[in-house]
This record gives C-alpha cells, sequence and structure tokens, in this order.
C-alpha cells in the first residue's frame, strides 16, 4: 500500500511540473464569471475591438463577404499550402506574398464598400462593408 502512495504522489508531483497552461478551477456563483490563474476573471471584449478573421484556403477568402464597423481589425490568415495576397482593388491595402499560416492585418477608419482580390490568384475575391 505505501508502494501505491508513492507511485502516485510521484506521478502528481510529474503532472505538476509539466509545462504548459494551468488553470485554476473554482466554484463560482451562478452567472459570475469563472477564475483563471492569478485569481482575476477574463474580460470579454468590446465588439468593436474584437476583430474579424478572414481564412484563405482552397483558393477562397471565408468569408467572403464581412461587415464590420469602423476602427474594427480584420486579420486574414493563409490556411492554403500554397502563397496568397490580399490587394484592395483601388490600393488602400496590399499585403506582401503570405505562405501557410502568415498573417495580414487591416483596420479600415472610413466607412465604405472595399473590395480585394488575391494578386496572384485574381479569381480570389473578398468584400468587406465598413459602416
Amino acid at each position: 500500500m505505501r508502494k501505491i502512495r508513492l507511485v502516485v504522489a510521484f506521478a502528481m508531483l510529474l503532472l505538476m511540473a509539466a509545462p504548459g497552461p494551468r488553470r485554476v478551477w473554482a466554484a463560482t456563483a451562478p452567472g459570475s464569471a469563472p477564475a483563471t490563474a492569478g485569481g482575476t476573471s477574463p474580460i470579454a471584449p468590446d465588439k468593436a475591438s474584437a476583430g474579424v478573421d478572414v481564412k484563405m484556403d482552397n483558393f477562397s477568402f471565408t468569408p467572403q463577404e464581412i461587415t464590420v464597423k469602423a476602427e474594427t481589425t480584420i486579420t486574414w490568415t493563409n490556411r492554403d499550402d500554397i502563397p496568397h495576397t490580399v490587394t484592395s482593388t483601388d490600393q488602400v491595402f496590399k499585403s506582401k506574398t503570405l505562405d501557410t499560416d502568415d498573417k495580414f492585418t487591416f483596420t479600415p477608419t472610413k466607412p465604405g464598400t472595399y473590395s480585394y482580390f488575391c494578386s496572384i490568384h485574381p479569381k480570389m475575391t473578398g468584400k468587406i462593408v465598413v459602416e
């Protein structure tokens, strides 16, 4: 029995020493935010600053059309195995060539419609409507 306790204690020490994120679980009252390591509560991002993600995959932008408020950051991520770009038709924004998992961000400041495409694959198109 003593041997089993020693093995269990050793296994717990190994798990506690393992690298990685730590979470502290605590009971919370209904409707309250869960506790996290350090005793702080997670803060929900403001909708205008939350940002929007667009992925490039299978020779397409997804979603192809988005509507955002001014000052919302848009992030494109290339999930394809080949390079792509993000280029507005009126040259308001233009990315470098993005390899797999590369990202490009743009934050529109003025209302309007911004059409864009991949300069390497011009049939890849998308549109941003800024309110």
